[in-house]
């Protein structure tokens, strides 16, 4: 593999299944979040692969924040990230919000790639609903499944109902969860509740 891009890996060495997994905007690879979901997906004998973009790997030498680097960019580590990890194994892209959505914007243009998982699609920015980003995502020919919260502040259960996705897409709702799948206490629900349900969700659609 490519040493340009330093992994953290969890999971067997020999899985039925490899996950690349990048991270959102504002949180490293090693979140408490992207910890607990690559831990749920280690659990199921899954080998899941985390990585930085460029921008986070400057923000964790420097301790200085950063803004996510131009798309052209983000895209181009993501192709790095799948030739590193060409295998013969099923090789799933995901990501976390920005991370995800990167995935799904060059998965049909990835060779040997089995399926994309998106844990929170930015389907638009933040308080601005008619500025969508889902163009792409109503010619995507890669299995794609989409796991978001119900009330995302970038795409709620409501306004993504009115988007004409691919049949390529399926979409899986977590009741009350925001952007991290977090909901209120009055929900009944907890975000560790939501991110296993999630996992459960992401390994049902690997081994489908």
């Amino acid at each position: 593999m490519s040493e340009k891009i330093k992994y953290l890996i969890e999971g067997p060495k020999n899985p039925k299944q490899t996950i690349i997994l990048a991270h959102g905007a504002g949180a490293p690879m090693d979140s408490d979040w992207m910890n607990s979901v690559a831990a749920y997906l280690a659990e199921a004998d899954i080998r899941t692969a985390r990585f930085e973009f460029p921008y986070m790997v400057e923000r964790r030498e420097t301790g200085k924040k950063r803004p996510p680097n131009p798309q052209k960019v983000l895209l181009g580590t993501w192709s790095q990230a799948v030739a590193d990890w060409n295998c013969e194994n099923k090789l799933f892209l995901s990501g976390k919000s920005i991370g995800g959505r990167m995935a799904s914007l060059m998965a049909d243009n990835a060779k040997g790639v089995a399926g994309v998982i998106c844990f929170g699609f930015p389907f638009h920015a933040l308080g601005k609903p008619t500025n969508n980003r889902i163009d792409h995502l109503k010619t995507l020919k890669t299995k794609t499944l989409i796991i978001q919260g119900t009330r995302d502040t970038m795409g709620t259960q409501e306004e993504v109902a009115e988007y004409e996705l691919s049949e390529a897409v399926q979409l899986h709702w977590l009741e009350d969860g925001d952007h991290s799948f977090k909901p209120r206490k009055k929900s009944g629900f907890t975000q560790e509740q939501h991110i296993e349900s999630a996992c459960q969700a992401a390994i049902k659609f690997m081994r489908g």
